[in-house]
């Protein structure tokens, strides 16, 4: 079965086709603030999207961009004594923006190209329009008519002659048409970026942002243009996969569609995919809004693997809750991956790991697993029903070790002839192992680490030890101390569980 993705443009579900590489263009962040799960969420099903097309043999060229000009940059100025100047604060929250995509488990885009470090294209790219009848000076500034290009409206569903006004209203004397919008700005930033500052009580004067020479004067590049001009320079003139957030369809992505195909005469796009907002206390995550998690505060009380187990707790295309109940189910999905991936290795490093044992059952199970996982993610990366089906994998990767475990007891001392029936199953178990890695690893982009290394061999004597003092405690009659002791181990990422024959422990 072939891909099948729910094209924006196309408005319904196409066949996912390309010849050679991919190429694969991702709308950034627009540094201005912290990244929050919000942005994260896009990050995510762009990252699993690229994962799963190099799993199924694809080489993908994947490029997102950094947006460092922008009037939200402009009017933090001056919050901290070191930002000084527009790029001091673009560079400190472009820093910590990729500190967040490493903390995610993010494979690297090829390049994420910065506005700042392509003014030069995109200044090309306005004058081509420019020449080409598409858009026109006015006051030293340049906008797009968005009248004289036919296709106008085409993946937000909407007619020219119902659009409302674009940009602000200090624009709007300037330009021929209402709905125009702004490719090159004159001067410093808008009346935007002085009301926006305002907002914030810095003690300083309005800023001005930087600017650059252009063949129409001293000014700044328009939003949209941006990402026209880094995506063709990095990418050629038509990708085979753009994809943004679903709010940024009209006017992002419309107009960059026209300014693109204007200029070019080609396709700008094969394939659009906009991933849903994600909600939380019922608005969208949104930093002016103020009701957002930030990525490194979520990543230090859940961890990278509850969180990528929460997003692929639903559709990319569909809007997503994050509530007390949704982070809980997907803290309960990664346990019982973890904790199965750990069991599954730990027989199969064991001794009582067979050659000739056989477990019908689970060698299917496995191949089931990969087909179903296939098949899921090639509906319209359906990741609930991928992620179930490595759930039934580990539903039978614990049979059969619950079965040997069982065995072994009740044969206890049986001799050669109760091998067979107390043995795991390596060749099963292996290939059991593979798939979490290849699948759960490779594409959902989870992070197993095996309780077989040494590092973490020595972890667990130590931990054996705190759980002696524990149990000493305990029968002293000292239960405060040892439960200073069991939450002091849970603060370091080792979880107890007390139970008939005494406390296990597993780390998280």
């Amino acid at each position: 079965m072939s891909l099948v993705v729910t094209d924006t443009l196309a408005d319904e579900r196409v066949e996912f086709t390309a010849d050679g590489d991919v190429t694969l263009y991702v709308c950034g962040l627009t540094v201005s603030d912290d990244p929050h799960l919000g942005h994260a969420r896009l990050w995510f099903h762009a990252d699993v999207l690229h994962r799963w097309l190099e799993h199924v043999g694809y080489d993908v060229r994947h490029v997102e961009n950094v947006t460092d000009v922008n009037e939200k940059i402009t009017a933090r100025i001056g919050e901290r004594d070191e930002w000084a100047e527009e790029r001091d604060v673009a560079e400190s929250f472009t820093a910590t923006t990729f500190d967040a995509m490493r903390g995610l488990n993010l494979l690297r885009a090829e390049v994420y190209p910065r506005v700042t470090e392509h003014v030069p294209e995109i200044r090309d790219l306005v004058a081509t329009l420019v020449e080409k009848g598409y858009a026109y000076e006015s006051n030293g500034s340049v906008y797009f008519d968005v009248t004289s290009f036919d296709d106008y409206g085409k993946l937000s569903n909407q007619d020219v002659a119902e659009l409302e006004a674009q940009g602000e209203p200090d624009e709007r004397s300037e330009k021929r048409n209402p709905s125009d919008f702004a490719l090159w700005k004159a001067d410093g930033v808008s009346e935007a970026a002085a009301r926006e500052h305002a907002k914030h009580d810095h003690g300083t004067e309005t800023p001005s942002g930087e600017t650059w020479e252009s063949p129409w004067g001293e000014g700044r590049p328009g939003w949209h243009v941006e990402c026209s001009a880094m995506s063709t320079t990095h990418l050629g003139d038509t990708l085979d996969i753009h994809m943004g957030g679903r709010d940024l369809v009209f006017p992002h992505h419309e107009n960059e569609i026209a300014q693109s195909e204007a200029a070019t005469g080609e396709t700008f796009a094969r394939h659009w995919l906009h991933v849903g907002l994600l909600a939380m206390e019922g608005e969208k995550m949104s930093s002016s809004i103020g009701n957002f998690w930030t990525v490194p505060d979520a990543l230090e009380e859940l961890g990278v693997n509850a969180i990528r187990t929460f997003y692929a707790g639903a559709a990319y295309r569909s809007e997503q809750a994050l509530t007390e109940e949704t982070i809980a189910e997907a803290e309960e999905r990664w346990e019982r991956l973890s904790r199965t991936y750990d069991r599954a290795v730990a027989a199969l490093d064991s001794t009582a790991a067979r050659a000739k044992a056989e477990d019908e059952e689970l060698r299917e199970a496995v191949e089931t697993a990969r087909d179903d996982f296939a098949t899921a993610m090639n509906d319209d990366l359906n990741l609930r029903e991928a992620t179930a089906a490595l759930l039934d994998l580990t539903d039978a990767v614990n049979r059969h070790v619950d079965a040997v475990e069982d065995g072994a007891g009740d044969d206890a001392g049986a001799g050669d002839e109760a091998d067979d029936e107390t043995a795991y199953d390596y060749r099963a178990l292996r290939e059991a192992v593979e798939a979490f890695d290849d699948l759960a690893g490779g594409v959902l982009g989870l992070q197993f680490e095996s309780t077989t290394d040494g590092d973490v061999d020595l972890a667990g004597e130590l931990v054996e030890l705190v759980l002696d003092v524990r149990e000493a405690e305990r029968e002293a009659g000292n239960y405060e101390r040892a439960d200073e002791l069991r939450d002091a181990l849970r603060d370091v990422g080792v979880e107890i569980e007390d139970g008939p024959d005494g406390a296990t422990y597993r780390f998280e």
